[in-house]
Formats: structure tokens, sequence, C-alpha cells
């Protein structure tokens, strides 16, 4: 995570836009750890604006999510079982994956985001299946904004301790990223309240 950092600060939304779209391809890049320390860092006049980040964010996630897709539509699924092990495109991570995108379909492809482990598969599997290109960036489309957005909040709202605790909980407790998501969410939009409310009463008085 430290080199991430590095690229981060020294490269900043060229650096930002290039690790989400390699996350998305399947390299081991820590997707939600990332987005939240981008939005801790749009804190107080911090280094990056939260909307651009949103933008930049939204971009190289849709990159990978596309190049994902266009792999999975040329070179088919037995090239993936036998060569995606290189980028962490495990059989048993296939199997996983296929089985939720032959239950869900497209919207394993929207929610996908969100679960460790199938994100990375499901853009290949509607290549693989032939999903018309404009019904995949449909779905694609809305689930990367809705992902995007929410850990950029997370950031935001929480500031410099939610990589912290997005690291931690996700490693040790084995909680998924949505319900992650959603717990630190609620917490920030909470503590956010408070400060508005604190920093209006001391206007007052």
């Amino acid at each position: 995570m430290d080199d991430i950092l590095l690229l981060i600060e020294h490269y900043g939304y060229i650096a930002l836009f290039g690790l989400l779209a390699v996350g998305i391809v399947g390299l081991p890049v820590p997707d939600e750890i990332l987005m939240t320390t981008v939005g801790s860092l749009t804190l107080h006049g911090g280094p990056f604006s939260f909307y651009k980040s949103l933008i930049v964010s939204y971009l190289g996630t849709m990159t990978g999510m596309l190049v994902s897709y266009f792999l999975g539509r040329k070179v088919g699924k037995p090239f993936l079982y036998k060569y995606g092990k290189w980028v962490k495109l495990t059989p048993q991570r296939l199997e996983v994956a296929e089985g939720w995108f032959k239950k869900y379909g497209l919207w394993a492809v929207a929610f996908g985001y969100y679960v460790p482990g199938v994100r990375h598969f499901t853009c290949y599997l509607a290549g693989v299946s032939g999903v018309v290109l404009w019904r995949y960036l449909l779905y694609a489309g809305t689930g990367a904004i809705i992902w995007c957005t929410t850990f950029l909040t997370l950031g935001h709202l929480i500031g410099v301790n939610a990589p912290k605790i997005m690291y931690v909980v996700h490693h040790y407790m084995g909680i998924s990223a949505a319900v992650l998501a959603a717990l630190l969410l609620v917490a920030g939009l909470i503590y956010w309240k408070y400060r508005k409310r604190a920093a209006a009463r001391q206007q007052q008085s």
C-alpha cells in the first residue's frame, strides 16, 4: 500500500486512473483502500478535488471494465482458465464469478464491485457470454458510479482514518466490502451531522 501512496503522491490523478484501471483488470490493487485514501485527501483543501477524483475514478474504473470485457470477448473462457492465474483470475474464483453471473446476469456486473473476488471476473464473463456492448455499458457504468461515489464519500467523511479502518476490519474480520462500506458510510454521516450541529451551536453562542 505504501508504494501505491507514493504513486498517488507523485503522479496524482494519472496514478489514480491507472491504478483503478489495472485493478479492475485483475492486478493486485486494494481498490477500496485506494478510493477511501483519495477521498480523505479531498478534505480541507487537500491535494485532490472531490469531483475531479470522482470523474477520474469513474473513467479509470470503466477503462478497466472495458478492457476486461473485450479480453473476454476475444480470448474466451478456456484462455482465462489457463492463463488467468497470472492476474489472480484463478479457476476457483472464475467458477464463483460464473455462478454469480449465471444467477444474476448483468446485475452481477453492476453490484459485483462490492464483492472481492467477483468484480474482477464478471466483466470477463460478460464478454465471453457475448453481451451486447450498450447493455454492458449501462450496467457496468451504473455500478461504477455508485461504487466510486460510495468509497470517495466514505474517505471524505471519515478522513485520514478511513483507509486504516477499511484495511483492519476487512482484512481481519472478513466483512464484505458492501457491508463494511454501508456501516462506515452511516458512521461517517452521523459524525458529519454531529460536527455540523456543534458548529451551528458555536455560531449561535
